[in-house]
């Protein structure tokens, strides 16, 4: 991978590494089988929340926040854009009235299980051309990577980086 700067840690070096490794899965990933429901453009967070709710049908605004670490007040606008879109169906909960579930509309699943469909596919191929050792080596990894995202920060620092213009 990389190799670090004078002033840089091992752990930094790494840092740099992974996100230039996943940047680079996602972004391949996204020319080889491009978006769900592309006519509509949805943004990187309509789609994460597209994908959460996908996944967890009836999920609550706030369970839905917390997966994506995200405020409720944001995904309840997202939900309201989704909702405008005729993607997703907020619904109110039969035993508490101010919970709201979510789910997609017909359409949008169906669209959303082809693209996640075409995406496995891709990543099942790729994954497939490796040997079984490093098969079992990134499986391995996966849950480790899941530790590492629960423990960034939620909130952003209120530390900026420097401009290039000054």
């Amino acid at each position: 991978m990389s190799q670090p700067h004078r002033s840089e840690t091992p752990s930094q070096s790494l840092a740099d590494d992974l996100y230039d490794v996943l940047g680079l899965v996602r972004r391949r990933s996204r020319r080889l089988v491009g978006a769900p429901l592309p006519e509509l453009d949805l943004s990187g967070a309509q789609l994460e929340l597209v994908r959460v709710i996908r996944r967890n049908p009836g999920v609550a605004v706030a369970d839905a926040a917390a997966a994506l670490g995200l405020a409720p007040n944001t995904i309840s606008t997202l939900v309201g854009q989704l909702v405008a879109l005729d993607v997703v169906v907020r619904e109110r909960d039969a035993h508490d009235r101010r919970v709201a579930r979510l789910h997609l509309t017909d359409h949008a699943r169906a669209a959303v299980e082809l693209w996640r469909d075409q995406r496995a596919q891709a990543m099942a191929s790729a994954l497939e051309s490796l040997d079984a050792p490093a098969r079992a080596r990134i499986a391995a990894a996966i849950p480790l990577i899941a530790e590492l995202a629960a423990r960034l920060p939620e909130v952003p620092r209120t530390t900026h980086a420097p401009s290039l213009h000054t």
